[in-house]
């Protein structure tokens, strides 16, 4: 039974949404937050990525770099610049790429929910990575970065979502990527009881992205439970802020991969390789991209080619039959040396967002194989969690990506 629960979020005043959103914190390296926040004193991104306000040789993790973060966004909202509702609300927040449309539902998730696996999770977090997080949401007494989960369709729910955007939405733009953002109010007591009652009847829901900072604000309301013995489980603590899409809303793109070097190997020993564990479909000076499950297409020196898993080397496993645990397995570990994709320095990765012109760039460059793969699926991200199966690294590219800083969850009043 799932606690999904509405809430008065602290959001852009009016007019101020479009200079106040922004990527995600973890989309940019740090030379690249900075030029990102320069001229652009409003953007999230201030708040988000807190060590862009001192010199560039400070330590990010120094205490004054989260107060930075608390005093940034606090001084916003008693400027007015980011009001808070005036009671507990859902919202629907709207996304429009290339035409293709996805609408989530904005609201707080259970920290219990996390805890008892009704909110199911297919990846590993860093310890360094959490903490990071966990100083930030502490010291802002705020979360200002949705958790992004998923949900099996729910035709309730779907009804509730189709009738409130006849309405006119709250927040209406178009940011620099040419993604469309909507986000409607659902404040009709009616509808609030219904979607609450409706999320109380899913028994799973599933982290699509931003398991860190889902794992850092489960962590810090653990702890301020600790802080509160009398705690009754209702303080906003004890959830975190989410955005929930269905299933059949979502988009996966490939997660492709770039090597730096054969592992001491020609390109012809490498290719009979390859070709004892994949079938060659076909040759191409011309990129083509892989069709279906069980294909990935290849970069080796200035030809592509298609290729398809072998029979016998398919399987039904959850994670070992997923496109990419077989080239980690087949080729990338056994072949090249790769044991460790996390840490090995000579493995890149390459979101499908970037396209294939991008893994023929690095293959000029500074890598001398490229594999572009075909998405992992949803219902795959599902099988996997569902078995409390952890999926590789990089299995999962999702676009577009959620904005920060369109809802703030306080924590404590």
């Amino acid at each position: 039974m799932a606690d999904i629960r509405p809430f008065q979020a602290y959001r852009p005043a009016k007019g101020l949404e479009e200079k106040i959103a922004a990527l995600p914190y973890d989309v940019y390296n740090r030379e690249e937050a900075r030029e990102q926040v320069q001229g652009n004193p409003l953007s999230f991104l201030n708040i988000d990525r807190p060590e862009t306000q001192f010199p560039e040789d400070a330590d990010m993790y120094a205490p004054e770099v989260y107060e930075k973060a608390h005093e940034l966004l606090w001084n916003m909202i008693d400027k007015g610049q980011f009001v808070q509702e005036d009671k507990p609300v859902y919202y629907l927040y709207e996304l429009t790429m290339k035409g293709r449309v996805q609408t989530g539902i904005v609201a707080c998730a259970s920290v219990d929910d996390y805890c008892n696996q009704v909110i199911k999770k297919h990846e590993n977090t860093r310890a360094e990575k959490e903490l990071d997080r966990i100083r930030h949401v502490e010291t802002c007494q705020a979360q200002t970065g949705p958790i992004f989960l998923a949900y099996r369709k729910n035709e309730a729910l779907q009804e509730i979502i189709a009738q409130t955007k006849k309405k006119t939405a709250l927040y209406d733009f178009t940011t620099e990527d040419d993604i469309i953002h909507r986000v409607w109010v659902i404040d009709e007591a009616e509808k609030i009881e219904t979607m609450q009652k409706t999320f109380s009847d899913i028994n799973q829901i599933y982290i699509a992205d931003g398991h860190h900072r889902c794992a850092s604000a489960v962590k810090v309301g653990l702890k301020k439970r600790e802080q509160h013995p009398d705690y009754t489980g209702k303080e906003e603590f004890n959830y975190f802020l989410s955005v929930l899409f269905a299933d059949e809303e979502l988009m996966i793109m490939d997660y492709n991969r770039v090597v730096k070097d054969l592992n001491q190997l020609s390109e012809e020993a490498f290719l009979e390789k390859m070709e004892k564990k994949y079938d060659v479909i076909s040759r191409n000076r011309e990129c083509v991209k892989p069709g279906k499950k069980g294909q990935l297409s290849m970069l080796l020196g200035d030809t592509w080619y298609l290729m398809q898993i072998k029979k016998e080397y398919q399987s039904s496993h959850p994670v070992d039959g997923l496109d990419v645990a077989l080239l980690q397995n087949l080729i990338l570990a056994p072949v090249l040396g790769i044991e460790d994709p996390k840490t090995d320095k000579r493995i890149d990765f390459v979101g499908g967002i970037r396209g294939m012109k991008e893994l023929e760039k690095r293959v000029a460059t500074d890598s001398k194989v490229a594999f572009a793969m075909y998405p992992t699926s949803i219902h795959e991200l599902f099988d996997v969690a569902d078995a409390n199966l952890l999926m590789p690294p990089k299995s999962t590219w999702f676009e577009p990506k959620l904005r920060s800083g369109l809802f703030i969850h306080a924590i404590e009043e």
